[in-house]
């Protein structure tokens, strides 16, 4: 590999979130990489901090090309300029749109087991989070159609936020699956919020389907929030777009996320967001190719040693969602105390609603060394934590 993704880069004293933990403790909750951004991106940043000056910025013509060429060239979703709305990040824009695009009161629909903090945009801002949750059969996700349908068609329901691919499950929702969410909220007026920042993590040989892609109606109807930050490890950069082709609902979001002040950009923010997608292509190959190795490392460790568990089937995303059922009832425990017992931090399911109760989430997006290291103390904490409640 031309990029060297097993050098084991310090991070904590650098304010990091996910490395401020106890100094025997190994994070792996998060969601972000503990690789070095790519040196492309790494070039820019120092040549504008050389620079010395770092007053207001603006949003150039290069970061709407370099939004339009990367959708266009790698996921076949040609979209005009005016489309893109810059913003700060992907979870300041859905809480916009949840106030701008609802009232308080109205119910904000969400498919559980889902990113932890769709919750928190729905309840802080005074809206009912009402879940459909994903049926789990013999390790896979579906859709309860009945079920979304029956929800969808509650006037009180008027947005829907779609996880696309899905966190944690890892889920890549295929055309005649988002063709049929995008009919069903048209019919019953909910407007659909794709949150698409995983969209660049697939497996390789595996490729995601904007929903804005899928037809007319979708594309009508939506808000897609895209961002390079989980790509290429930049949420500590603090730049997104929104995409809304619609002119009434872009004209709506543009006011949300302007009047939040959420829409002006730092002076690396552009910048890196357009090296990433002009120069990032073969880092973000490699780097997809070493996470899918990564994640096999995880299913054959359990397989072999750790049996009791199951991995849920992955293709996208570089997080991985283990079902602990026939080890334990409440997986928060277990994770409460795999973490006292052996320093490694896992997030408990629950936090992803209530049906993610038996399952632990881990974020395996490390140097290999570090995850071997992971895999070593998680199968000592599971080991421990049998023993105490058999």
């Amino acid at each position: 590999m031309k990029y060297d993704f097993d050098r084991l880069t310090e991070r904590r004293g650098t304010g990091s979130l996910k490395w401020d933990v106890a100094e025997n403790e190994l994070p792996m909750w998060v969601a972000d990489m503990d690789f070095e951004a790519a040196p492309e991106i790494r070039e820019f940043l120092r040549t504008r901090v050389d620079h010395g000056i770092f007053g207001y910025s603006v949003v150039p013509e290069e970061w709407y090309e370099a939004y339009r060429g990367w959708w266009g060239r790698r996921h076949g979703l040609e979209m005009e300029r005016d489309w893109l709305i810059f913003c700060m990040g992907v979870v300041p824009a859905i809480s916009s749109a949840v106030r701008k695009l609802t009232s308080v009161g109205e119910n904000v629909l969400i498919q559980t087991p889902v990113y932890n903090i769709f919750f928190n945009s729905i309840r802080n801002n005074g809206r009912n989070v009402l879940e459909s949750p994903l049926v789990y059969e013999k390790g896979v996700y579906s859709i309860d159609f009945q079920d979304l349908e029956r929800k969808l068609a509650d006037p009180q329901t008027t947005l829907m936020l779609l996880c696309n691919p899905h966190n944690p499950v890892g889920k890549i929702w295929d055309r005649e699956t988002l063709g049929r969410i995008g009919e069903l909220c048209a019919r019953h007026h909910v407007i659909v919020l794709s949150d698409e920042i995983h969209c660049d993590l697939t497996d390789p040989g595996c490729e995601y389907v904007p929903f804005a892609s899928v037809s007319q109606v979708c594309r009508d109807n939506s808000v897609t929030c895209m961002a390079p930050t989980k790509t290429f490890n930049l949420a500590g950069l603090q730049t997104a777009a929104v995409m809304v082709p619609h002119p009434v609902l872009r004209h709506k979001m543009y006011r949300g996320l302007n009047t939040d002040e959420v829409a002006e950009p730092n002076a690396f923010a552009v910048g890196a967001a357009v090296a990433a997608f002009t120069q990032g292509e073969e880092w973000l190959e490699e780097v997809r190719e070493y996470l899918a190795e990564n994640k096999r490392c995880v299913r054959r460790f359990v397989e072999q040693k750790l049996p009791m568990l199951r991995v849920v089937p992955s293709q996208a995303t570089y997080l991985l969602w283990l079902d602990c059922s026939a080890v334990a009832e409440d997986a928060g425990d277990l994770a409460a105390f795999i973490r006292r017992e052996t320093g490694l931090y896992l997030t408990e399911g629950e936090e992803y609603g209530a049906c993610g109760k038996s399952f632990i989430r881990m974020n395996p997006a490390c140097p290999r060394e570090r995850l071997m290291d992971g895999l070593e103390r998680l199968e000592k904490g599971v080991e421990l934590y049998r023993k105490k409640t058999q």
